[in-house]
């Protein structure tokens, strides 16, 4: 299960923060992807991965490079396979939030509630305590609570 920040003072310092997905993923990601990308990226983006980095448009089956991929499914990538960073959720859409809700690990960040409604149940965390919560409505409310 994921791992939600709310506050950058609650992520740890041995963790690097990413803000910008788009950047991290051309620069590091695209060069790590393997076959779990595959499916992601077909159901975010609508496009089948056709090469290492290659993607087949879903827009007339045009042959485009990989760094044309929506940001939210750069986001789910950079995730999924760099779990010891924090990502921003900010560039997500409600497709990609749905699969950062269902992967087994990873750590994100949002100052303001992006919640999937097919969550099940994710780690949340701030600088005093961490907590499994399974319940949108808790999430919300702990998302919308200052602290």
């Amino acid at each position: 299960m994921i791992t939600i920040y709310k506050n950058k003072n609650d992520i740890p310092q041995n963790m690097d923060y990413i803000e910008l997905n788009d950047v991290y993923f051309n620069q590091f990601t695209a060069s790590i992807l393997d076959e779990r990308a595959e499916k992601i990226i077909e159901e975010i983006d609508g496009s089948k991965q056709v090469g290492k980095y290659k993607i087949k448009s879903r827009f007339d089956d045009i042959i485009l490079d990989i760094d044309k991929l929506s940001a939210g499914c750069k986001t789910v990538l950079n995730i999924l396979y760099n779990p010891d960073k924090v990502f921003c959720l900010k560039e997500c859409g409600n497709n990609a939030l749905d699969i950062v809700y269902s992967l087994e690990q990873g750590n994100v960040y949002s100052d303001y509630a992006l919640i999937s409604f097919d969550m099940e149940a994710v780690k949340v965390r701030t600088a005093s305590e961490e907590k499994t919560v399974s319940d949108y409505e808790e999430l919300k409310e702990w998302w919308n609570n200052e602290e």
